[in-house]
């Protein structure tokens, strides 16, 4: 896989690093579990997701460079990573979302599409761990 040397940076991480990436993600999952709160099981699913993608970016040797439309970056190659196109569709619609909110002057997210999204990622977050 290629990664473009505008948007990523090839960069030795220890193991131990990339588990810590993972237990993060991981934990970011179990805090949307745990919630009652849409905006809380939104904001931390779509943490989680973009962590596994950090996770497996390293994993692969690279670290993504912090500019404008990285987390795109990060949708796309960990779609391509994982081999499931929906990651980087139903990705980019949480941070459109993601950003509507916080530039946006705020948007309400339902409990169902909560509870849709945290159901979507903890299904990457499995696919993912098949990587380790």
């Amino acid at each position: 896989m290629y990664f473009e040397n505008e948007s990523f940076q090839k960069f030795n991480f220890k193991k131990e690093q990339i588990k810590k990436y993972f237990g993060s993600a991981r934990r970011d999952i179990l805090i949307a579990q745990k919630s009652t709160i849409p905006e809380v099981i939104f904001k931390f699913s779509y943490d989680a997701l973009i962590k596994i993608g950090i996770t497996l970016i390293a994993k692969k040797g690279f670290k993504i460079r912090s500019r404008a439309g990285h987390h795109i970056k990060i949708l796309e190659k960990l779609s391509k990573l994982l081999n499931d196109e929906d990651i980087e569709i139903l990705g980019n619609k949480m941070r459109e979302e993601r950003n509507l909110d916080l530039y946006g002057g705020g948007r309400l997210i339902s409990k169902k599409e909560s509870q849709e999204y945290l159901t979507f990622i903890k299904k990457v977050f499995k696919k993912a761990k098949k990587k380790f």
